[in-house]
């Protein structure tokens, strides 16, 4: 990182005296638009589309080929001037439209969000899904199954476990 631009992003810095200073400005503002945008179309293309419209970011897939050879993992922009490319840094997040769930970068690499529209995961595992139906109180006999409680126990265990109900 040189000393005319900003450390995380790599924005470019203004100097007294400096020529053409609004092109500076203007290539500073189009790289906060597409980190604040905070939207992707996809996560999974290798090569840039064919028709994109000015504005719209994809984050590149492995194995990138064409305008987008050596960007794998970088947030990539079609901007009035061509593309641009920022790399992702830990922490960055952008909602990613064709997944339809949020993606965050680890500092390695781009991680799905927990929530998502058919449940909350950890470690990409589902652990949490739709609301069903209420389960209904037991009721009737008088004799402790013995078989019985040791299935509720073993439930109350996993709920426990799963961090759903208090210990």
């Amino acid at each position: 990182m040189t000393m005319d631009m900003t450390p995380r992003w790599g924005l470019p810095l203004l100097f007294a005296g400096q020529a053409q200073k609004e092109l500076f400005h203007n290539e500073a503002l189009t790289r906060i638009d597409m980190l604040l945008h905070g939207q992707a179309r996809s996560a999974d293309l290798a090569e840039p589309p064919a028709d994109p419209a000015i504005g719209e970011c994809w984050i590149v897939g492995g194995g990138a080929s064409g305008e987008w050879a050596g960007q794998e993992g970088a947030v990539a922009c079609w901007t009035e001037g061509g593309w641009r490319f920022a790399q992702a840094l830990a922490g960055l997040a952008l909602w990613v439209a064709d997944r339809g769930h949020a993606m965050r970068h680890d500092g390695t690499a781009w991680r799905s969000g927990a929530c998502r529209a058919d449940g909350l995961y950890v470690n990409d595992v589902r652990i949490v899904g739709e609301r069903l139906g209420a389960v209904g109180n037991p009721s009737g006999g008088s004799t402790v199954d013995s078989q019985a409680r040791a299935a509720i126990d073993a439930i109350l265990d996993i709920l426990r476990t799963h961090g759903l109900i208090a210990a």
